[in-house]
C-alpha cells in the first residue's frame, strides 16, 4: 500500500510568507493536484507536464474571477519552481 503524496511537504521548501498565505498554497496545490489526478492519472507533480498545468489554468479556471485566477498562478509558479522546470506559463491576461 502506497502513501498519499503530501503536497504540504512538497512545497515546504518553496513556501514564504504568512501562514495564511502558506495554507492558501498547499490547499490550492492540492486543488490543482485532485483535478489534474482526475483528468489524466497524474497523481504527483514529478509526473506533470507543462500541458496538464495549462490545461488548469485555461480550463478549470476559465469561469472564476481575476482573483481567483492570479492567485492559482502564483501557486503554479510556486509548483514549477520547486519542480526545477522551465515551463514558461500562459500570460496572466489569458486565464
Amino acid at each position: 500500500m502506497s502513501k498519499p503524496f503530501d503536497m504540504e511537504l512538497f512545497l515546504a521548501g518553496v513556501l514564504t510568507g504568512s501562514h495564511a498565505t502558506r495554507q492558501r498554497h498547499v490547499r490550492q496545490a492540492k486543488i490543482i493536484q485532485t483535478e489534474i489526478a482526475e483528468r489524466w492519472q497524474r497523481k504527483t507533480p514529478w509526473a506533470w507536464q507543462r500541458k496538464h498545468v495549462a490545461w488548469f489554468l485555461e480550463h478549470r479556471l476559465d469561469r472564476r474571477s481575476d482573483a481567483t485566477r492570479y492567485y492559482y498562478l502564483l501557486t503554479v509558479r510556486l509548483i514549477v519552481h520547486r519542480l526545477e522546470k522551465s515551463w514558461t506559463l500562459p500570460p496572466r491576461e489569458r486565464i
